[in-house]
């Protein structure tokens, strides 16, 4: 077989090719058959398992996790009522209802030895939240800045532990006086006994 047969093939009738060309386009063929079966079988195949060691290998890290955490839920769980004991330790440091009116007398009281002029000092509704609750206090008070640092160290120094937030507060200077005006809304808090449902459970609520 030589070159000019190929070239000179009748493909109308390649019956009439000689053995040697017809080996030749036999093996061409069988290669076209693997070639076409590599890419429409085979390497479907190999993605397919690619793809499938891949989703293996994400569920082995996730079994990992989750085996990980498990064991130390019991670790996790100590810590969260070590948390709950302390916030509950903090909470008992805040007034108690009972101690509330005393409170805002006391807090009225310091404000006065401070210097200031009580225009205004209205407590409001008591707000109860998950294990305590908000006393906000309408206050209208003149001072200087001197007397108003003097009032918070004082609050400061209660044998309660206080806390005082501020809303809505606006410091006007009061005309030829040098003095300040403070108005708005302060808050204090206090703790809710466990009659009043205030007891601090897994997950921060009652």
């Amino acid at each position: 077989m030589d070159l000019s047969e190929i070239r000179d093939l009748d493909y109308s009738n390649i019956g009439s090719a000689s053995t040697g060309v017809k080996v030749l386009l036999l093996g061409l063929l069988a290669l076209v058959i693997l070639i076409g079966g590599y890419f429409y079988i085979v390497k479907d195949k190999r993605e397919t398992l690619a793809e499938r060691e891949r989703t293996e290998s994400e569920l082995k890290q996730e079994f990992s996790t989750k085996q990980e955490k498990a064991a130390n839920l019991e670790a996790y769980k100590a810590q969260l009522a070590e948390m709950e004991e302390m916030l509950e330790v903090m909470l008992r440091q805040l007034p108690s209802r009972t101690e509330m009116p005393e409170l805002l007398v006391d807090i009225s009281q310091t404000a006065l030895g401070a210097g200031i002029d009580n225009e205004l000092f209205e407590p409001r509704a008591e707000i109860k939240r998950d294990f305590y609750a908000e006393q906000p206090i309408n206050v209208r008070m003149v001072g200087t800045y001197h007397e108003f640092g003097n009032f918070v160290s004082s609050v400061a120094s209660l044998s309660r532990v206080v806390i005082l937030t501020m809303r809505d507060i606006s410091l006007q200077p009061v005309e030829g006086t040098g003095r300040l005006r403070l108005e708005g809304v302060v808050t204090t808090y206090r703790y809710l006994d466990d009659t009043e449902g205030g007891a601090v459970t897994a997950g921060g609520g009652q």
